[in-house]
């Protein structure tokens, strides 16, 4: 009875972190910012900014499906706490409870470069990249949970320095400022998966910069990646 008590007990953890994991990755289509979104239970998710700052939070209703992945979320109904005015004074005022999910911040006596950001969703720790890191990483997520986070360094090409280089095993790449100027900077290829953009000399002026082939949305590892154009 004990040995089954505590494969229960172990089976509930396992899956509360996984309804807590990283499910989708929003991408700019030129690799300007990135929006890291966890899946809650009830269909709820988190986007949180690379710099670690909640972005948007609410229900799914249609969780699962890819036909129509840019909609507007749901209130949430449940339960919604936030932090008092007697917590600390860099996370005062912002959300603590979404449902049974704890939402937790670097506090104002912890390094001051981190203070008032996002620390954990759940069982999923984020840590970032210190002021004493390369330069175009300082202050972008480093890791969340068992992922890494890279990003290209400030030596690197002047179209794709300080943009997300890779998200877990998935690298991300882009074309170079000596491209095409329809395309130069934009993203080149997810995982492997190509991306091609019509040239600054299409006949058709409203299509240069535009992408030709190559899928906005992939799921890798289980992972959603959505390049996003604007």
């Amino acid at each position: 009875m004990k040995k089954i008590l505590v494969a229960i007990a172990f089976l509930l953890c396992s899956i509360a972190g996984i309804s807590q994991k990283v499910n989708k990755i929003t991408l700019a289509d030129n690799g300007s910012s990135s929006i890291i979104t966890f899946a809650l239970d009830e269909n709820v998710v988190v986007s949180i900014s690379q710099n670690g700052n909640l972005v948007e939070w609410g229900v799914d209703r249609y969780a699962g499906r890819l036909d129509n992945i840019q909609r507007k979320l749901d209130e949430y109904t449940g339960r919604v706490e936030y932090y008092t005015e007697n917590d600390n004074e860099a996370f005062r005022g912002k959300i603590k409870y979404i449902g049974k999910t704890l939402i937790t911040y670097y506090a104002s006596f912890d390094n001051q470069f981190f203070a008032g950001r996002i620390k954990a969703v759940g069982s999923q720790n984020i840590e970032y990249y210190n002021n004493f890191d390369e330069t175009a990483s300082q202050g972008k997520i480093k890791q969340i949970g068992q992922m890494p986070f890279s990003y290209y360094s400030s030596f690197d090409n002047e179209a794709y320095k300080g943009k997300i280089k890779s998200a877990g095993s998935v690298a991300i790449t882009y074309y170079s400022a000596i491209e095409d100027k329809g395309f130069a900077g934009k993203i080149k290829s997810i995982g492997g998966n190509n991306f091609v953009y019509y040239s600054s000399q299409e006949a058709q002026v409203g299509l240069r910069g535009m992408l030709r082939t190559g899928r906005q949305v992939q799921i890798i590892n289980g992972v959603t990646f959505w390049v996003k154009y604007n």
